[in-house]
């Protein structure tokens, strides 16, 4: 995918559009919206991105499309692990928690073999490990 010129009014078009029509119009591109505590301004910040639905448990990876920093929601979201997730015709409370270890090594190969544009994504990171977050439902 081309990155957008302006990646922060294209993230706004996008929210608008899923939460007017409850992320109908996203068709079957497994995309959610997470809300996470700004960890210096304390405000609410919604970014849209894709997920992987593994079993009963919601994944978002934050590779930053390939960046050598984190994007600021994984940030946010170690500093405050409360979170709020809008999936289409669902909004509720979660826990955020990066996995570790096994766990993490075992998902992140299959989200690369299943979407081989994180590999491509891992390769431009440089030496950043990119984190994979588990997003457990909390209400």
């Amino acid at each position: 995918m081309t990155m957008p010129e302006d990646i922060l009014a294209y993230n706004r078009q996008l929210i608008d559009q899923f939460r007017s029509d409850g992320g109908a119009s996203m068709g079957d591109r497994a995309l959610l919206l997470l809300t996470t505590l700004g960890r210096r301004s304390g405000k609410k910040r919604t970014s849209p991105m894709m997920y992987v639905r593994e079993q009963d448990r919601l994944l978002v990876i934050a590779s930053n499309n390939g960046a050598t920093a984190d994007p600021a929601w994984y940030h946010n979201l170690i500093d405050d692990p409360h979170v709020t997730v809008e999936v289409p015709g669902q909004r509720f409370s979660a826990t955020a928690q990066p996995l570790t270890g096994d766990e993490y090594d075992r998902e992140w190969a299959q989200i690369k073999e299943k979407y081989p544009f994180f590999a491509e994504h891992e390769k431009r990171s440089g030496d950043r490990r990119i984190p994979v977050v588990v997003l457990t439902k909390t209400d």
